[in-house]
């Protein structure tokens, strides 16, 4: 908040439904016949609220945003309707014809398990009834393309404003990535990959992740493990367990009641456990985030980065485990990278 006094030459738009190009002066003009809302405002006309959101049909993808010139996105408020993870969030930079982000939605928001879960943290916030907001920066040269992909089998609706400022960007500011992936089951021994494929200069920021667990008992033993310039069998920084890099400690029990507790601060959580019902809800499931805003991860050359998936057996041994996990990693670079991960179909995406 220092900057806020300092009055600067930019200037502030905003996409959304009443404005779909973001231009000057032309918030709300979409004439009343062609309005999404046109029958709830038939009695008022243009000027009124006449298009509020937009649909996105089953196996359509739609161009929430198109716009030229060199700034930064501030904030992007988003709820649509429909399964969040069968909606594909893609971000483009400067013209290119492959995505920077490649995200089912829910996950992008720190929400991937496809129901609500409160989020209040400086980068992502995830508010009643279904609100995502977003404030990492977003900077770019040329310009930016935000699409939205419905793998569904029904219509979406979705609202939205993406909120920007025109403005000259620096020389050393990075572009955002954000990469997804999801294995289920990880095979037994093998570590989760959660970012490779990238090269260049840059800073590793953020981590989102899914974690279903397949067996009783903790889960959470293993090591995240960040292979920075060149690192091969070993990296350079090791964590000492799951918890503790999502900034807690010991199961996140509980001492009183003996239950995983849930927190959200502004840079990290455990913001939803979904607990077993007794029926078909067999298994616990964790949504998990870790910000590395005060603490980013620098890169000059390449970055790939693992977690073990580790539990206990038997005699006092780590046990691998066999998850159902997700993730987002989030990452500025010094050039729009494609994404190299595969997204997978609709059901290797599906949350079973």
């Amino acid at each position: 908040m220092m900057n806020l006094p300092h009055i600067s030459p930019y200037e502030t738009r905003s996409v959304c439904p009443e404005n779909l190009t973001g231009e000057k002066g032309r918030g709300g003009a979409t004439p009343l016949e062609l309005g999404t809302a046109r029958n709830a405002a038939r009695d008022l006309g243009t000027g009124w609220k006449v298009n509020p959101y937009l649909h996105v049909e089953a196996g359509e993808t739609l161009t929430l945003a198109n716009v030229a010139g060199s700034g930064v996105i501030r904030h992007i408020w988003l709820t649509p309707t429909g399964d969040w993870r069968s909606q594909i969030l893609r971000i483009y930079w400067d013209g290119c014809d492959t995505p920077s982000v490649e995200c089912p939605l829910g996950d992008f928001f720190a929400c991937g398990w496809g129901s609500y879960a409160q989020v209040s943290s400086l980068a992502v916030c995830v508010n009643p009834g279904s609100a995502f907001n977003c404030y990492w920066e977003m900077p770019y040269r040329k310009g930016f393309r935000v699409t939205l992909e419905n793998r569904g089998q029904s219509r979406a609706t979705i609202y939205y404003q993406i909120t920007y400022t025109v403005q000259p960007v620096e020389e050393d500011a990075g572009y955002f990535h954000a990469q997804f992936r999801r294995v289920n089951p990880l095979p037994y021994q093998q570590n989760y990959t959660l970012l490779e494929g990238v090269s260049g200069r840059g800073s590793y920021v953020g981590t989102y992740m899914c974690w279903g667990v397949n067996n009783t008992g903790w889960w959470g033993e293993g090591e995240i493990k960040f292979f920075l310039d060149g690192d091969c069998e070993y990296p350079t920084i090791c964590g000492t367990g799951t918890e503790d890099y999502f900034c807690g400690s010991y199961n996140f029990e509980n001492q009183a009641t003996h239950e995983y507790q849930t927190f959200t601060t502004p840079h990290s959580g455990l913001a939803q456990v979904i607990r077993p019902d007794g029926v078909y809800r067999s298994q616990t499931r964790f949504g998990l985030y870790r910000w590395h805003l005060a603490d980013p991860i620098y890169f000059q050359q390449d970055i790939r980065v693992t977690i073990q998936a580790l539990g206990w057996r038997s005699g006092g041994r780590y046990l691998p485990l066999q998850d159902d996990i997700a993730s987002v990693a989030y990452y500025y670079l010094d050039h729009p990278n494609p994404i190299v991960a595969p997204l997978g179909t609709v059901d290797e995406l599906e949350i079973i």
